[in-house]
């Protein structure tokens, strides 16, 4: 067993996001999100998650509850492929932030 102090700073490295030591635009993090109640994990490209803050500061609304509509509105399909189709979708229709 890892002494407290270590236990500790594991528990943190845990519970935090993955994300690469030099993040590009391909790279995939996954973030956990709490969604009509429940915690659920995302993965998608830095590009997308940028982006998809944007969109959300747009609307004066936070990210989770940007990709609580998304879900809402997505019937069978995947939710990462959802909330990609809602960026590309978003930043088509012009209204993305981003640069």
């Amino acid at each position: 067993m890892l002494p407290a102090a270590s236990r500790g700073i594991a528990a943190k490295q845990m519970a935090t996001e993955t994300q690469p030591a030099k993040a590009t635009p391909y790279a995939v993090s996954k973030r956990s999100l709490a969604i009509a109640g429940h915690r659920t994990s995302i993965s998608l490209e830095e590009a997308f998650w940028n982006e998809l803050r944007q969109l959300a500061r747009s609307r004066d609304i936070s990210t989770a509850a940007l990709v609580a509509e998304i879900d809402a509105a997505r019937g069978e399909a995947n939710l990462s492929s959802a909330i990609r189709v809602f960026v590309l979708t978003s930043l088509k229709q012009g209204t993305s932030l981003a640069k």
